[in-house]
C-alpha cells in the first residue's frame, strides 16, 4: 500500500498482515507514518495504491476487498479507535457506547435485538458499568479513551485498530488497557493492530512488531527480532539500548541521553 498527502507519498509500499489471535504493534519515531497506515487500513485515507484484503470472516464467502464493501458491511469486519473524537454534549456513557451498533441498525434506525446485551459486555470489559448513566461531557480524557474503546467493542468486529490508546491513561489504565488487548487476542481471537510509542509497552503486548521509518516498514517480526539496539539506535536517531528486565524477563529499552552519566549528590538532613 501506498498513501500520501498533497501530492507526497508518505507511506511507501508497506505491506502489514493482522491474524486471527495476535496482535500487532506498529512502532516508529514521529513522522514514520504509522497512523496513516491504520487510518488507511480503515478507510479513513485514501490509498494511492493497494488493498485491503479480507478473508476468514463467516459472512464473507472469499477474500474480498475492503475498499469495496458498502460502509455498514466493512464496520461489521474493522473497528478503529482514534487518537481523538469530539463528545457530542448532552450523552450519557451508554449513548455513546451504542454508536458501536451502527453497523447493525437498519437503514432508518431499526431494532437491534442484541444491542444492549452487546453494550452491557462491552461496558463491563472496559470498566465503565458505574458510569453509564454519567454526562460523558464531564468525563476525563482517560475515562473518555475506555469509552470510546467500549464502543469499539460493542461494534463486535473481528477486526481492531488501536492507534495510540494509551494516551491520556495514568499508569493503571495503560496496564489495564494493554491486558484487555492482550485478552481481546487469545480469549475472542480478535486481530488486534495497535500503534504504539513506547517500546516496552509494545514489546510486552505484541507478539508481532511492524517498525516504519519514513514511510518504510524496516522490520517485521517477534520483539525479539525487530527491537535491536543498533537498528533502533539508526531509525531514532538516538542511542537506545536494549536488555532484558531481570523482573520479568521481557526486552526493555533505554534511549540514553546527553547526560545519562552525570552524577546527581543526594544529601539529607
Amino acid at each position: 500500500m501506498t498513501v500520501g498527502y498533497h501530492g507526497k507519498d508518505v507511506v511507501h509500499s508497506a505491506s502489514l498482515q493482522l491474524t486471527a489471535g495476535t496482535v500487532t504493534a506498529l512502532v516508529g519515531p514521529n513522522g514514520s507514518g504509522k497512523s496513516t497506515l491504520l487510518r488507511t487500513i480503515a478507510r479513513l485515507q485514501t490509498a494511492h495504491s493497494g488493498t485491503v484484503k479480507l478473508r476468514g470472516a463467516a459472512e464473507l464467502a472469499n477474500v474480498v476487498d475492503g475498499f469495496t464493501l458498502t460502509p455498514k458491511a466493512f464496520a461489521r469486519q474493522v473497528a478503529l479507535l482514534t487518537q481523538s473524537r469530539p463528545v457530542p454534549g448532552g450523552l450519557r456513557v451508554r449513548d455513546l457506547v451504542a454508536f458501536g451498533r451502527h453497523p447493525y441498525r437498519g437503514r432508518f434506525g431499526g431494532p437491534d435485538p442484541n444491542g444492549q446485551a452487546v453494550i452491557a459486555h462491552a461496558l463491563a470489559v472496559t470498566g465503565l458499568t458505574n458510569l453509564a448513566e454519567r454526562p460523558a461531557d464531564e468525563l476525563s480524557g482517560g475515562q473518555l479513551q475506555r469509552v470510546w474503546l467500549a464502543s469499539c467493542l460493542a461494534q463486535q468486529t473481528g477486526i481492531l485498530l488501536l492507534d495510540e490508546p494509551t494516551t491520556y491513561l495514568d499508569l493503571r489504565y495503560q496496564v489495564e488497557l494493554l491486558d484487555l488487548i492482550r485478552d481481546l487476542a487469545d480469549v475472542h481471537g480478535t486481530a488486534v493492530g495497535v500503534v504504539l510509542h513506547d517500546l516496552d509497552q509494545a514489546a510486552a503486548v505484541a507478539d508481532r512488531l511492524v517498525l516504519l521509518r519514513a514511510g518504510v516498514v524496516v522490520a517485521d517480526g517477534t520483539p525479539e527480532d525487530v527491537l535491536n539496539a543498533g537498528r533502533l539506535s539508526d531509525v531514532y536517531g538516538i542511542r537506545i539500548d536494549v536488555d532484558h528486565d531481570p523482573a520479568t524477563g521481557g526486552l526493555r529499552t533505554r534511549a540514553v541521553g546527553r547526560h545519562h552519566t552525570r552524577n546527581t549528590a543526594i544529601s539529607a538532613r
